[in-house]
């Protein structure tokens, strides 16, 4: 079981239940929200994405309305199980 480290005070709203449900997982370490932007398009509902394979694991862009932010996974995980868990993360 892994842990979700808040180190800023904003998140995303809706952001911080899905990565505590993700974080219950035996293969998931850490998982670090971290820098907020602006993003171009516009999603209605929270989507977070896989992006590219770290040190440690993964970034992920979680998007909600304009404002983007990234996610930092560290976990044992291949991107395809992490791309799963996240989606039956995100619609539970």
């Amino acid at each position: 079981m892994g842990r979700v480290v808040l180190n800023h005070s904003t998140h995303i709203d809706g952001l911080i239940p899905v990565l505590k449900k993700l974080a219950l997982n035996n293969k998931v370490k850490t998982v670090t929200p971290a820098t907020i932007s602006r993003a171009r398009g516009k999603s209605s509902n929270l989507v977070i994405r896989v992006s590219i394979k770290t040190i440690n694991g993964y970034k992920a862009i979680a998007r909600k309305g304009k404002t983007a932010q990234e996610v930092f996974i560290s976990t044992d995980l291949s991107k395809d199980e992490l791309k799963k868990l996240l989606d039956v993360c995100n619609h539970s």
